[in-house]
């Protein structure tokens, strides 16, 4: 037995099996108490000797399912995370070992190992080995399916490998019932290549290997519970390679109904032309075809409603009979926000309006009065005088409500709910005010009784790495010079980190040059060591610059509060936490409170007065870019100097007036930092202009994830200028959709709050899409979803302002039809009148051209 112990400990996993097969039952179960040990022992083990950890855990793995006899800690051994930490099974040597156990147990082993979703696709090989060796029925879990997909061999095809599959009649209807498909499945889009799926399925169903009635009915049935648009696509090219015959299709008529009908873009797309043929063959009744239509005309995809009238206008050739049941459905497409859909509908009507009955004559001419005024001339033509719309009453703005900052709740008093959420926020993250709360109720507890908060934390954070014995060098430097959040100062509570190594970190800010990352994330740092070092040498009453609204922001009577009690205290402030607390309070806005600080007589407190009066030092930083331009090199030489006496070093960036270099930073765009806007809560347009080439490279260079600053900015304090305008302007025209969601959940709130500058936003659009920096269509799409809310008049107030620059001669870029569509349906909706430069022009020049169609709508709404 210590034979196999010491051959676990040299790593020797290969020797395991030999030594464990002589072995009696009693001494396999003594072996297994001293291969528990090695495992716990295992896990205590610095993160340094993960070579060697690595080399005995496969071993330990090994040895360990020899040892065991049931089979449910069998698999549990065998699946542990601890014991394998994403590494594959040495499945060779555990089949050889385990090949003599009964077959029933072998199975029970697999399916276990099967159904843990952790393990179950890396240890394919292994449970499949299991399966064969027990002659079992074949686990059907998701995971196991993944893992068998990823094992068909790839050299030359998966064709060849399916045709001999033994387990390929159970693995293939499981396909269709994934949430997920395998990698391999959609890996390779191109038809010919020996590894696409579809058509090896497609082959082996023509074969007969693989039913091709399963794979039809599965397809269709996949394609109805609706997915992800790139896991629909795969049963797309299946039902296209299997090429089904008109009988097929005709007998799937109302699973193809309800997929044009609800389905997503391209399954809609499938659909509709399944259900074309069906119709021109005659195989769709009339009430079907219109049934179908009346659905598909109400979505929004335009190329979806322009076909589905050009499919009715066939069948109304074919049978000028239909027009009574089809001509009142396509009358719905009158109230259609695309002008150019509107005139193609009415033509369709015009064309076989002699066809209908003077009844549905007179509700078609109803219908007509929901055409856009350029339309409503020719269908008065046709219809005579059309009636008139119903009077909704005057145009109401919908938009979110003004959001009202929240106020912070206070810190947990209770030493066990600050413990659990301490625990909590350190494990799973949290949000700025969690991260506020806590940070201060460490510090008030720390100050009330260190020893009792101590003993707390130390059972709670007990798992976390640096309450593990290693290297206590690596220990220091790490939480002194690495951002670790509330874990520097829980470690300095428990003593984990030194006093000398968090001094130095309370010496160190960003330099001149710095990117937004390292200039923010400083603050924040700065802080946490300040406060982490604070709570071991001079332990403070409480934090001053904990906000009291959920934004960040810090209002000043409560500051001048905080000051008194720390006078009464005899406490002295922390330099960073006072720093930080004057950027939390708007500057020189309160001249009352002002002066209940300056009675305090404190510096601190002097320093507050003159900061809500606008009487303290000037902060290039936070000064606008016409002061910058008017101020000389001596007068930005002196305010440096002053912000250098005057601030501690994370904070020296106040005294350079430049941003921070975008050039300079190699942080991913995408990382989300919620504790930023809580640095700057009251001077949002710093912030703005700082984050400005996150969203701009979303625009620029299709990145992702740049845009999550706008919401929190439309919601902070403080003027809202050009930077934040400007990246609204690039959030519009970003690449991906959720940033565009973004950018237009900002602008509303902005509008909703009274700080949206509608005509600057307009003039920055305008000339982002001239200078090829934002694209019309990703514009086009932000603006429709911001109208379909309601904010008709919002929208208009931007496009307006931005049509004169983007119809100005030589600037015309595809796609502005679609802007123009959007201008003219919130035009319509709100009213709007007036002139628009360079409209007339684009409406005169004639054409079908839908800029041009777009204009001439424009140009009647503003007009009428």
């Amino acid at each position: 037995m210590s034979e196999l112990v010491d051959a676990v400990r040299a790593g020797r996993a290969r020797a395991v099996p030999g030594l464990v097969e002589p072995l009696t039952a009693a001494d396999r179960k003594e072996a297994l108490t001293a291969l528990k040990a090695l495992r716990q022992e295992l896990r205590d083990w610095p993160w340094d000797r993960w070579r060697e950890r690595e080399r005995i855990r496969e071993a330990l793995v090994v040895a360990g399912a020899g040892c065991h006899t049931g089979a449910a800690a069998t698999a549990a051994w065998i699946g542990a995370r601890d014991l394998r930490e994403g590494l594959p099974l040495p499945y060779e040597l555990l089949l050889g070992l385990l090949a003599d156990r009964e077959p029933g147990w072998l199975g029970d082993v697999a399916h276990r190992l099967a159904g843990r979703a952790s393990t179950a696709r890396l240890d394919y090989p292994f449970i499949a080995g299991l399966v064969r060796l027990a002659g079992c029925p074949v686990p059907t879990t998701d995971e196991y399916v993944h893992g068998w997909a990823e094992a068909v061999p790839s050299a030359g095809g998966p064709l060849p490998a399916l045709r001999e599959d033994p387990q390929l009649s159970v693995m293939v209807p499981r396909l269709f019932e994934m949430a997920e498909l395998p990698d391999p499945l959609v890996r390779y889009g191109d038809a010919t290549a020996p590894h696409h799926w579809p058509s090896v399925l497609a082959v082996l169903a023509e074969e007969g290997v693989v039913e091709r009635r399963l794979l039809v009915d599965a397809s269709v049935t996949r394609l109805l519970r609706g997915g992800k648009p790139g896991a629909l696509d795969f049963f797309l090219k299946l039902l296209d390679r299997l090429a089904l015959t008109p009988e097929e299709e005709r007998d799937r008529a109302s699973d193809w109904i309800a997929l044009a009908s609800d389905g997503i873009s391209t399954v809609a797309g499938h659909a509709q032309g399944v259900l074309a043929r069906l119709a021109l063959s005659g195989a769709l009744p009339t009430r079907s075809l219109a049934g179908l239509s009346g659905a598909v005309l109400f979505r929004p995809e335009k190329k979806l409603v322009r076909a589905q009238l050009v499919l009715m206008g066939k069948v109304l050739r074919a049978d000028g009979g239909a027009a009574g049941e089809l001509l009142p459905v396509a009358a719905e497409a009158f109230g259609h926000e695309d002008g150019g859909i509107q005139e193609r509908a009415l033509k369709l009507v015009v064309r076989h309006l002699p066809a209908v009955t003077d009844d549905q004559r007179s509700e078609l001419a109803m219908a007509a009065a929901r055409l856009s005024p350029v339309h409503r001339a020719r269908a008065a033509e046709v219809f005579g005088e059309l009636p008139a719309e119903p009077d909704s009453g005057p145009y109401e703005e919908i938009l979110p409500p003004a959001p009202r900052p929240a106020p912070l709740a206070p810190s947990p008093s209770d030493l066990a709910e600050l413990v659990e959420r301490t625990s909590a926020l350190i494990t799973s993250g949290g949000t700025m005010p969690d991260f506020e709360r806590v940070l201060d109720g460490l510090v008030r507890h720390a100050y009330r009784d260190r020893e009792a908060l101590a003993g707390r934390l130390r059972d709670a954070l007990a798992t976390c790495w640096w309450m593990r014995d290693g290297t206590p060098r690596d220990r220091h430097q790490w939480l002194s010079r690495h951002s670790s959040g509330v874990e520097v100062v829980a470690a300095s509570v428990l003593e984990r980190v030194s006093t000398k190594a968090l001094g130095n970190a309370t010496t160190r800010g960003a330099g001149r040059g710095s990117c937004a990352h390292v200039t923010l994330n400083g603050v924040i740092d700065a802080r946490l060591w300040e406060a982490a070092y604070l709570v071991r040498t001079r332990p403070l009453p409480f934090l001053l610059a904990t906000p009291t609204r959920e934004t960040g922001a810090l209002d000043p009577d409560v500051l001048v509060e905080r000051l008194g009690e720390y006078q009464r205290l005899c406490a002295t402030p922390a330099p960073v936490d006072f720093a930080q607390a004057l950027l939390r309070v708007r500057r020189g806005k309160d001249p009352e409170t002002a002066r209940a600080a300056a009675a305090l007589g404190t510096p601190e407190a002097g320093r507050l007065a003159a900061w809500l009066t606008g009487d303290g030092m000037s902060l290039p930083a936070l000064d606008g870019g016409a002061e910058r331009e008017r101020s000389t090199l001596a007068t930005r030489l002196g305010q440096s100097l002053a912000v250098r006496r005057g601030f501690p070093r994370a904070f020296r960036w106040l005294g350079l007036p430049d941003v921070p270099d975008p050039s300079r930073c190699y942080h991913w765009i995408g990382d989300r930092h919620g504790d930023w806007p809580a640095v700057l809560p009251e001077d949002r347009e710093t912030l703005a202009a700082w984050l400005l080439p996150q969203v701009t490279a979303c625009a620029r260079d299709d990145q992702r994830g740049g845009s999550w600053w706008l919401p929190p900015l439309a919601e902070s304090g403080g003027p809202a200028g050009r930077s934040l305008h400007r990246g609204l302007a690039y959030g519009l025209g970003a690449r991906h959709p959720q940033d565009r969601l973004a950018a237009v959940d900002a602008l509303l709130v902005l509008a909703a709050r009274g700080d949206l500058d509608g005509e600057l936003l307009g003039r920055e659009l305008a000339a982002l899409v001239n200078a090829d920096e934002v694209k019309v269509n990703r514009l086009a799409d932000a603006v429709r979803t911001a109208a379909a809310t309601g904010a008709h008049a919002t929208v208009w107030s931007v496009l307006g302002a931005a049509l004169p620059g983007l119809l100005a001669p030589g600037t015309a870029r595809p796609g502005l039809g679609e802007i123009l569509s959007v201008a003219a349906e919130c035009a319509e909706r709100c009213g709007a009148t007036g002139e628009t430069a360079g409209l007339a022009e684009w409406a005169g020049r004639g054409g079908s051209s839908r800029l041009v169609a777009e204009s001439a709508r424009l140009l009647a709404t503003l007009r009428s």
